[in-house]
């Protein structure tokens, strides 16, 4: 690990502020990505911003048909709370899957969603929920926010504050965990409101991504069988030592069914 100049400041302005001065500087949540990376020597910031003191970062709150989580609240909060597991189970299952108890016990939401890595769970439940991201200058929509591999909407000293998730009808997530690391070398959440439907897919493509193909025919008719018939071309999968191209493409209908199939359909 190269040395680095290390804050721990109180506000988010404070925060962004110490980002925007140094020279390269990175923002740290739970730490659970670039820690490590630090560590090999594949990363090298100038400076680590901490936001672990910031003050109103952390928590869950439920108001109508929104719940909200604050960025820096740990996955196994989410998994835990009383009030995620009965406005959006889905969710809390999710957060309950990822990485290993250290993870869960370290890695934060907000964290999870603003590394955007292909293969990372809360990404797809930001995206099947069409929740919103709100940061400290703005709100981005979930189908806004994912651009590309490891890259969202978010701008140079831009920090997120909390994810706001619509309760759904109904909604699942299945996902096919790469054995070591829990990763995910195929994930699926759906979720239903009212006679609409949206499917996501993570750990398939460089990022996040929707399936028309399937939401239409979901919201036609919201059983496993009514997307039986639907296969994704292998052209613009990920293909590495653990999973091909085409088994993925594969994954991905097998493993859709699975989720729709838990979420009633």
């Amino acid at each position: 690990m190269y040395a680095f100049n290390y804050h721990r400041p109180k506000s988010l302005d404070e925060a962004a502020g110490l980002v925007a001065k140094a020279e390269d500087g990175k923002l740290v949540a739970g730490g659970m990505t670039l820690l490590p990376s630090m560590k090999l020597r594949l990363a090298s910031p100038s400076d680590l911003v901490d936001l672990s003191s910031v003050d109103g970062l952390k928590g869950i709150t439920v108001s109508g048909k929104t719940v909200t989580i604050g960025a820096m609240t740990r996955h196994v909060d989410v998994h835990t709370s009383a009030d995620v597991q009965k406005a959006i189970p889905a969710l809390a299952a999710l957060a309950g899957g990822i990485g290993d108890p250290s993870v869960r016990n370290r890695g934060t939401m907000g964290g999870s969603v603003a590394n955007s890595d292909p293969a990372a769970d809360y990404p797809s439940a930001v995206l099947g929920l069409g929740a919103t991201v709100e940061t400290n200058k703005r709100k981005i929509a979930a189908d806004d926010f994912f651009k590309g591999l490891f890259e969202t909407a978010l701008e140079p000293g831009e920090i997120i504050k909390a994810i706001h998730y619509p309760v759904p009808d109904a909604a699942a997530y299945e996902k096919f965990p790469q054995p070591a690391s829990g990763y995910a070398m195929v994930g699926a959440f759906v979720a239903r409101f009212g006679k609409d439907v949206r499917v996501a897919i993570t750990g398939a493509k460089d990022h996040v991504f929707r399936v028309p193909e399937m939401e239409k025919a979901l919201a036609a008719n919201f059983k496993a069988d009514a997307i039986a018939g639907i296969k994704l071309s292998e052209d613009d999968m990920l293909s590495d030592i653990h999973c091909s191209a085409d088994y993925r493409a594969h994954l991905v209908s097998v493993i859709a069914k699975r989720a729709v199939a838990k979420a009633g359909g």
